[in-house]
């Protein structure tokens, strides 16, 4: 996969983007990755990427001259199809099945916002929006890296073990099960006896149990959209019923 990023501040991709899974990801040559300043593509001496906005309000917003000048010429420096996202806090919200969608791709180009956001008319250069989450932020270059890194981790070859991608939390709609390491007693609070059994379905089943628990407790939201049989339901319906007893 090749990934290409467009933004006013190039230097704070350089330690994420060379650093733990994104970092392996390159050395194994599964990710491709490139930084382009957008102030490249001014045409003042004092490269600017932003003006007032029309009708008068606080701050500023990002000329559309520059940003159509890089997504063209970006796009060109390779034979993949691009795919091009504008991260804004108008956009699509970022999950996990977007990412694993988006591994799929071959090239990405991300597009970094600032200020008050992008001139309106340059969406027309999108091929998608994405937004990280309902809360605001100084620019797009944070969400680019989380959802580099996001899809970094799912590209054949990057983490040590192929399951571990399709077990993490949000793969199966739901939260992740408990994990345990030594010492198998820590402090009077034992690893439970089921993981230390080497029985491998009765461990997998109370994983499954465990995962739809932590579900009822710390995401109740995502439930209805996880696939869940009748038994599994009364499960999450007791953990549900358990977590509010504790809140009395």
């Amino acid at each position: 996969m090749r990934v290409d990023v467009i933004t006013i501040f190039p230097e704070m991709f350089d330690a994420p983007m060379s650093t733990s899974i994104v970092g392996i990801a390159r050395q194994r040559e599964a990710l491709e990755f490139h930084v382009h300043d957008l102030r490249d593509w001014t045409d003042d001496p004092h490269r600017t990427t932003d003006d007032s906005p029309y009708g008068g309000g606080p701050g500023m917003v990002m000329k559309p001259e520059p940003v159509f000048r890089a997504v063209h010429d970006v796009a060109a420096l390779s034979p993949q199809d691009d795919y091009t996202i504008f991260l804004t806090p108008v956009g699509q919200t970022f999950t996990q099945s977007i990412a694993e969608d988006l591994a799929q791709r071959e090239r990405i180009v991300l597009v970094c916002g600032r200020y008050e956001g992008f001139d309106e008319r340059t969406y027309e250069l999108a091929d998608l929006r994405l937004s990280v989450g309902d809360y605001v932020l100084s620019g797009g270059e944070l969400p680019a890296m989380l959802v580099v890194d996001a899809m970094a981790r799912l590209l054949p070859g990057v983490l040590g073990h192929d399951a571990s991608a399709a077990e993490e939390s949000f793969t199966m709609g739901l939260l992740e099960y408990p994990q345990y390491t030594r010492p198998a007693d820590f402090q009077g609070r034992p690893v439970p006896d089921i993981l230390r059994s080497g029985d491998h379905a009765r461990i997998a089943a109370w994983r499954r149990e465990q995962a739809i628990r932590n579900t009822a407790r710390h995401r109740p939201d995502m439930l209805a959209e996880s696939s869940l049989t009748e038994d599994e339901r009364v499960i999450a319906e007791d953990a549900l019923r358990e977590d509010a007893q504790r809140d009395d």
